[in-house]
């Protein structure tokens, strides 16, 4: 039977993009089959190309974010740099940008200049804050949001919160920029209009606060800051192992914790102390609970200790560092690593996590260099190698 293409076959997406938020949501549906035209600037490109040298030389965010584009670097404070991206869009289905608050705006790039301009065209506004209110002009970098958002609040110990290790307010808006895409291009199919979308970092954080916010909101007090424990779940902490590995468990019920007891504690007669016979109870008594599990855990190696909890039936895990992710034998199992070519060589990277079974597998396109198909995308719009070599010598492309 033939496989089903890629859904976004067929779809264009020019994209003014920047750090992490709309060029991740962008490689979203270049992954699904678009084609994505990435506008950087000459001098540099996207500030992300310079972040660190970690990935063989180039900057793992930008390698993480920008598989699968054409990369046409423009000068857009020039008019003529200005005319290419609105010819580019002028065939697009979509337009994504992530500038600084107020810049697509006094460019004509705004999704509501674009959209009146171009009905059927869908238009992505990413911010950090939104376009409105009294933060609508405060600068927006991730860590910054996480802090706005509540998440520091929550993460980390009694003593100390944390940010989260990965970028946890840009990937939120990404994600909801690229959704909010999907769905305006469902909604163009039926009325053959698209539309603007805006997303703000700040509310695609904020409604991932969801469980937090609403506990404080509702119960009056925020959930406490555990480190790895869980705030109102107990045993659930990762314990050390005898090899020194770290295993988490989850005692979700008090079946489970019967099971536990009996198995893998060896002390059956816990099971109906009332100290620890229900949640309320552990939580109650989180340190002596932790004790017990520590010291059984504690006298096996990390392969022992998963074997006798997965044979009670508990839920567990290993807690892993990034190497180990990287050789994951789930992953591995299921084939979920490729190689993406890049300036410097092939790169390993993950498959995207929409599996499409029966359809073409996800496009893992190269990771351009800046400026890689600034002539093919210019001779595209119908500019002359004079006009072309014109733009070069005044630095308007590169």
């Amino acid at each position: 039977m033939d496989r089903l293409p890629l859904p976004l076959e067929g779809i264009t997406v020019v994209a003014v993009e920047q750090a992490v938020s709309a060029p991740f949501a962008t490689r979203q549906l270049a992954d699904l089959g678009a084609r994505v035209i990435k506008v950087e600037r000459v001098d540099g490109g996207d500030f992300a190309r310079g972040y660190d040298t970690a990935a063989r030389g180039l900057a793992s965010h930008f390698v993480w974010c920008n598989r699968g584009k054409e990369s046409i670097a423009l000068d857009l404070k020039d008019p003529r740099g200005l005319a290419v991206v609105r010819r580019l869009i002028s065939d697009a289905d979509v337009f994504v940008q992530n500038l600084a608050q107020g810049a697509a705006a006094r460019l004509g790039l705004d999704a509501a200049t674009l959209c009146a301009a171009h009905p059927r065209l869908v238009a992505v506004d990413i911010s950090g804050y939104g376009a409105s209110g009294p933060y609508a002009d405060k600068r927006a970098y991730d860590m910054l949001v996480q802090c706005e958002a509540g998440l520091v609040s929550v993460t980390g110990t009694p003593e100390q919160p944390v940010k989260a290790g990965i970028p946890a307010a840009d990937i939120a808006a990404a994600m909801y920029a690229f959704s909010g895409v999907l769905a305006a291009l469902v909604r163009r199919g039926t009325t053959g209009r698209g539309g603007p979308v805006e997303v703000s970092m700040l509310e695609a954080l904020a409604e991932w606060m969801g469980h937090p916010l609403h506990h404080a909101m509702h119960d009056g007090t925020p959930p406490a800051r555990t480190g790895l424990a869980h705030a109102v779940i107990a045993p659930y902490d990762a314990y050390p192992t005898a090899d020194g590995g770290r295993v988490l468990l989850s005692v979700q019920n008090d079946r489970e914790w019967r099971r536990l007891a009996e198995q893998v504690l060896g002390q059956p007669e816990l099971a109906d102390d009332p100290a620890y016979a229900t949640n309320a109870a552990r939580v109650a008594h989180r340190d002596l609970t932790d004790m017990l599990v520590g010291k059984a855990l504690g006298s096996l190696d990390a392969d022992e200790a998963m074997t006798r909890l997965e044979g009670a039936g508990i839920a567990c895990a290993r807690l892993r560092d990034l190497y180990e992710v990287a050789e994951h034998p789930q992953l591995a199992a299921r084939e979920r690593w490729r190689e993406v070519g890049t300036p410097v060589g092939p790169l390993r990277a993950l498959l995207p996590p929409i599996t499409l079974p029966g359809g073409t597998e996800a496009r893992m396109g190269d990771v351009p260099a800046l400026g890689e198909h600034t002539e093919a995308l210019l001779h595209a719009v119908g500019m002359t190698d004079e006009e072309i070599a014109a733009l070069r010598r005044d630095g308007v492309t590169a």
